[in-house]
């Protein structure tokens, strides 16, 4: 990998590919796999992310709202595209683009129909969302004939898919609640085809669902976080590969008195004296304000450095009072052996927000060695 001489994110395009194949391997080769790309391909690039998975023949792709897919869609992607969270503002463009929307209540199913009828369409594919637990978005068990009635009565539209979600499939203290969800979508699915005369795609798994609960992969799983490099377990972590490393370098190292205070509200005060490394990355690039006053790190020739006073727009600084570096040398902020998952656990978060809040104005490195 090379060293970084800005800052930079690296995306390790055979970390994909081997965390594609692994969770691939997991279910059966008649199930689908569809790629979440969404929240820009979870921090990294939707685009260069979709054209590499489209590479490895993946059968969907998944995103939040529909500009996620338009662009897409100008990229080029020509693969079947699920909007997981359409606004009916965005429904023409939906169609526009033949983005496939989950419509989750009847305000949605509704207006789409009127949409689609409006432009004369046949059975234009949409997936229809049930809440089974999560309780997030999604229409319940006692919708079903209403949702069956709507769909038949109009040919605007046809059922690719029903869905639901697990709301804790990673937890395995959990897992008798899973195992309800199931049950009742289960009993969902079972209703709607035989209402509705014929058999759409069912799914429910996420990435943990794939991992933990076989009997659910059903027609197609969905994959995000695994495909990142994160199973949300230890022991699945191990299988994985995390294909972003955040890296920066050293812009000015200070040399300070005992006394001397650091950077905005002089939050910092050393206690002696002291060597500090100023980096080129802060709040504004995704290095929240909560990561300052000693709470997280950076390493520096395999070394921890702790961030000291407060976190700036653009700028960290550092104590390397006791490890010997330059001026231009390279700064892991993450990468597969100091994970985002650890940066954020030392303020009490995820690795998804980790590495969906880094800005878009840094720029991105893309390995592709090996094929």
């Amino acid at each position: 990998m090379p060293e970084a001489q800005e800052t930079v994110l690296v995306i390790d395009l055979n970390a994909l590919r081997s965390n594609y194949e692994y969770l691939r391997s997991k279910i059966p080769s008649s199930t689908k796999f569809l790629a979440v790309v969404k929240a820009f391909g979870y921090g990294s690039d939707a685009v260069e992310i979709a054209r590499f998975l489209n590479t490895l023949e993946v059968d969907y792709f998944a995103v939040a709202y529909v500009h996620e897919g338009v662009n897409l869609r100008e990229a080029g992607i020509e693969t079947p595209i699920l909007v997981l969270h359409p606004q009916p503002v965005n429904f023409t463009a939906c169609i526009e683009n033949c983005l496939e929307p989950s419509l989750y209540n009847t305000r949605t199913l509704r207006l789409f129909i009127s949409e689609a009828e409006n432009q004369n369409l046949n059975d234009y594919p949409v997936h229809i969302k049930f809440n089974t637990g999560l309780n997030r978005l999604g229409f319940r068990e006692k919708d079903v004939d209403l949702v069956v009635s709507e769909i038949s009565k109009s040919p605007a539209i046809r059922a690719k898919s029903i869905f639901s979600h697990l709301a804790a499939s990673e937890d395995m203290k959990e897992r008798e609640f899973s195992k309800r969800q199931i049950e009742t979508f289960d009993k969902i699915t079972d209703a709607c085809i035989s209402a509705l005369g014929y058999r759409p795609l069912l799914h429910m798994c996420n990435t943990s669902g794939l991992l933990n609960y076989t009997e659910a992969h059903y027609d197609m799983v969905r994959c995000g976080i695994g495909l990142y490099g994160f199973g949300n377990s230890q022991k699945e972590n191990r299988n994985l590969k995390p294909i972003a490393s955040l890296k920066t370098v050293i812009s000015q190292i200070h040399n300070i008195e005992d006394g001397e205070t650091v950077g905005y509200n002089r939050a910092y005060t050393a206690k002696g004296l002291m060597r500090i490394a100023t980096l080129p990355i802060g709040h504004a690039d995704g290095i929240g304000r909560q990561y300052g006053k000693g709470k997280g790190y950076v390493t520096i020739h395999g070394k921890k450095s702790p961030i000291i006073g407060n976190v700036c727009m653009d700028m960290i600084m550092v104590d390397v009072s006791n490890i010997e570096c330059n001026e231009g040398d390279e700064v892991v902020i993450f990468d597969p052996e100091n994970t985002a998952e650890a940066l954020g656990e030392q303020v009490g978060t995820i690795s998804y927000e980790v590495i969906t809040g880094i800005s878009q104005r840094i720029k991105r490195l893309y390995i592709r060695s090996g094929f």
